[in-house]
């Protein structure tokens, strides 16, 4: 019979809490009634702020437009987000569609722009999104730029997915965002390779059941990973490696012959306030970077994914809270 000493039940105890908080902060990213209530809160709004500073450009366009330059002066490519998922009334997603067509209009045209479907009429109307979502394409073309669908929770996946293939009927610069944790990619991937537009490649932050997805900490994921990455690159297909994982980008940067090019159809990305080492060592090696800044009043919810992704940050949380 095994038996523990106190000492080492609490070691177990501790091993599993990085875990548990990152399930948490995963659970809280799913309450949409907190995306509103915690920055409008007196108290805890501008600690909020605070922690949020380190992920996000700032609430308006404007700020997002100081951000971009300073990303491009450093030499990488932007990949700008109004974040907003859920919008759950129709007039307000036509509003919001208003603020991409002007990101649209007031970008560098290099600059790419990407949004969730369910801020823009996906979770009232798939056809009041492809409406939306089309105004918004135009506009990208118009001003010779990337269109980039955002992922989504698996429940909105197929919903996601149909809304891009009808996208791609009419436009051929229009990409989207696949997540290695979902099981389903292994036989999603062949069918958006057939699709013009970029494909983006990221692990997925989202709260899933293990019946779809990877563990998040499980080796699996960063073996999947590494798999659609190699499938990615070797299929010359526009892709985007959006991924802080050191590991991982080095062994894809070992697959591509350990040096890039200015017109390689890849890039390696990575979000506002993470992996900027990871994005100057690729530039360094030649290859395309990226850096994603996204920005807007509704940043409750993707502070706390980032946080999730490395319960760590919850740490520097507290500094930043603190500051």
């Amino acid at each position: 019979m095994t038996t523990h000493t106190p000492c080492s039940d609490t070691a177990l105890a501790t091993d599993a809490l990085p875990g548990q908080a990152a399930q948490v902060l995963r659970a809280l990213a799913l309450d949409e009634d907190l995306k509103w209530r915690i920055p409008d809160d007196p108290v805890l709004g501008p600690l909020a702020r605070k922690v949020a500073r380190r992920y996000v450009a700032g609430e308006t366009l404007p700020d997002a437009l100081d951000r971009v330059r300073q990303v491009r002066a450093a030499g990488h490519r932007v990949n700008v987000e109004y974040m907003g998922e859920s919008c759950r009334d129709a007039r307000r997603a036509s509003e919001e569609t208003d603020v991409f067509l002007a990101a649209a209009r007031l970008l560098p045209p290099d600059c790419s722009i990407s949004l969730d479907l369910s801020h823009i009429g996906l979770a009232v109307d798939a056809e009041l999104a492809l409406a939306n979502a089309t105004r918004i394409a135009r506009a990208c073309a118009g001003t010779g730029r990337e269109l980039m669908i955002s992922a989504e929770g698996s429940d909105r996946t197929d919903a996601v997915l149909e809304l891009h293939r009808r996208l791609c009927e009419r436009f051929d610069h229009v990409g989207v965002t696949v997540q290695a944790r979902l099981y389903r990619t292994v036989d999603d991937l062949p069918e958006l390779l057939g699709r013009p537009g970029r494909i983006r490649l990221v692990k997925g932050a989202f709260l899933e059941p293990e019946s779809v997805a990877h563990r998040r900490e499980s080796p699996a994921l960063a073996t999947a990973y590494l798999a659609y990455a190699r499938q990615l690159a070797d299929s010359g297909h526009p892709c985007s490696f959006a991924t802080h994982d050191r590991d991982l980008v080095d062994r894809i940067d070992h697959h591509l012959g350990g040096t890039g090019r200015e017109h390689a159809p890849w890039e390696f990305e990575t979000l506002l306030g993470l992996g900027p080492n990871v994005l100057a060592a690729m530039a360094e090696r030649g290859h395309p970077t990226r850096e994603y800044v996204v920005f807007g009043t509704e940043w409750w919810l993707y502070v706390c994914n980032r946080l999730a992704e490395d319960p760590r940050r919850v740490l520097q949380a507290l500094v930043d809270a603190a500051g």
